[in-house]
């Protein structure tokens, strides 16, 4: 008998950043290290990472990471977690442990604890084990994991959906997933996504037929923008490639490798002899595979349409079809991208409306929970509307509304000798907002000064002290970028400058000068003066130095 906490430090009550956290007495196991998409309200975030001070003040008590699979919201934040956990050992199927590789290459990290596992090897812990079961979804080597301990199973489901049609490295182990329900299942950690979308997901993500469509109605050269890890869609692109005679263009480093990769390992059937160099891209009637980059959502779509990418120029002669899944907050810069590209004149086809990503719908998870017969229902990933519709589908199977657990990031569920207990717990949880290759959060107040700037611009005061004389010998200056148009408002700046001059005549004394009080004066009068005029309040930069 043991005591097991179960928590999550990203994941619940919203999309992506997923990282759960399984105690099992003095052992913990983490499932995923994703991270999150930023919106278009945090200005100049690249993405966001769970904050995990916990795992870095319990590091030695980690028995291992354990991912699903090579998708961003599962694996984003690993390159970041291994310049504090270093010694971390990081769990997972070949594919996906290519994909942790060359995101580790890319972050510059070498050397990093990565461990092989094979659908249906159990890991052993000697006190607990854990067991992967092979899933559907849009990548291949996806897992389920099966943490088995003293008092049952906790069953963490990932991301899936089930399709007999998706074979080989895509397939569901539909036998082990119901040899694991006949044993006994504490509790069933599932996926909320689609709770809401009644039916299957299955046949609804399948975009062959569309694909098809768009390849045989448009001779002109046609771009397919697709996320380049999901490999499955990719696989359905190329396979009604292969029925033509029209090749193949790669654009972006990353997608070309992890399409070279999957040629090479198998994980993807095309002629590699069909995928031309970059300069082919001109040719008439080249399909061109394009890709987001996992921070910047359409960066390369736009790179194009602002004339910058050294190889291609849209024409009204291309067709761009969009297979990429909308994900909440990118919505404002996908509609700026979509409009950009019809002012071009080229032909736009958003699929991805007709399309469901590869996500557990309703009967999915009605037949998730019958094979796994839990005694505890936890819904997890994604927003809390969508755990409480997982609820809703768990009670209908007649789980008692007692064994369900809707909590949020960072709410502990404890079980005592397999029993839930309510002891209010709770861990410390927060974003961490990553820019660029900056280690570590940039802070709530740096994004501050952004929306401060692209709201209502910038003010420098600029004043030269003679350091002998103590006199005033230039300046002062005021200089704006994006508060007001200066020629317009000629009277606003020689006012604010006479404030300046003032203030400066004020704290400038014969012996000392409090450069503090004059930069908050400063800062105080002229930010009234200027709200008073403008109603706004730029931000102000002063920079009074003596020479």
């Amino acid at each position: 008998m043991s005591k097991i906490r179960i928590f999550a430090l990203g994941g619940q009550n919203e999309v992506g950043k997923n990282m759960y956290v399984v105690e099992v007495d003095k052992n913990i196991y983490v499932f995923e290290a994703g991270l999150k998409h930023a919106d278009d309200k945090l200005l100049g975030v690249d993405y966001i990472i769970p904050n995990y001070d916990y795992l870095k003040e319990n590091k030695d008590r980690i028995k291992g990471l354990f991912i699903t699979h090579g998708h961003d919201e599962q694996m984003g934040a690993i390159s970041d977690m291994l310049v504090d956990l270093p010694d971390l050992k990081i769990y997972g199927g070949k594919f996906t442990l290519e994909i942790i590789k060359q995101d580790l290459e890319e972050s510059g990290i070498k050397n990093a604890n990565l461990i092989e596992i094979k659908a249906g090897k159990k890991i052993d812990f000697k006190t607990e084990s854990v067991f992967p079961i092979q899933i559907s979804h849009s990548i291949p080597d996806s897992y389920l994991y099966v943490l088995n301990t003293s008092d049952g199973s906790i069953v963490y489901s990932g991301n899936y959906l089930f399709d007999p049609s998706m074979m080989g490295p895509y397939s569901t182990d539909i036998g082990k997933l119901a040899y694991i329900g006949k044993q006994n299942v504490l509790c069933l950690m599932n996926e909320s996504l689609y709770a809401d979308k009644k039916g299957f997901t299955s046949p609804n993500h399948r975009s062959s037929a569309l694909v098809r469509e768009v390849i045989a109605n448009n001779e002109g050269r046609l771009f397919f923008n697709i996320f380049e890890n999901q490999i499955y869609r990719i696989q359905e692109v190329f396979d009604e490639i292969s029925k033509t005679n029209r090749n193949v263009v790669i654009m972006g480093k990353a997608l070309e490798s992890i399409i070279f990769k999957g040629i090479e390992l198998k994980y993807i059937n095309f002629d590699r002899e069909r995928i031309l160099p970059i300069n082919h891209v001109t040719d008439e009637g080249i399909i061109v595979i394009i890709s987001n980059e996992r921070e910047k959502p359409y960066s390369s779509l736009k790179r194009i349409l602002r004339n910058s990418d050294k190889f291609v120029t849209l024409k009204d002669t291309d067709t761009i079809a969009m297979l990429s899944p909308l994900y909440a907050g990118s919505e404002i810069t996908a509609n700026r991208v979509f409009n950009k590209i019809s002012k071009v004149g080229s032909k736009l086809i958003i699929l991805s409306k007709k399309l469901l990503s590869p996500h557990a719908s309703s009967e999915d998870i009605m037949l998730m929970i019958n094979l796994m017969k839990p005694k505890y229902y936890f819904p997890i990933i994604g927003e809390y509307k969508d755990q409480v519709e997982n609820a809703l589908v768990a009670k209908m199977l007649n789980i008692p509304l007692d064994n369900i657990i809707l909590n949020l990031n960072g709410e502990v569920a404890t079980f005592i000798d397999g029993t839930l207990v309510d002891t209010m717990d709770k861990v410390p949880v927060e974003d961490i907002l990553i820019d660029g290759k900056t280690a570590g959060d940039i802070g709530d107040l740096v994004l501050k000064d952004r929306e401060m700037l692209s709201d209502s611009g910038i003010v420098i005061v600029n004043a030269n002290i003679d350091k002998k004389t103590r006199t005033i010998v230039n300046g002062p200056n005021i200089l704006s970028k994006g508060f007001i148009y200066v020629k317009d408002n000629i009277d606003i700046i020689k006012e604010a400058e006479n404030i300046v001059q003032d203030i400066l005549k004020e704290n400038i004394k014969e012996n000392y000068i409090d450069y503090n009080k004059l930069k908050l004066d400063i800062r105080d009068k002229l930010g009234k003066y200027f709200y008073k005029e403008t109603e706004s309040k730029p931000m102000i930069v002063i920079v009074v130095q003596e020479v």
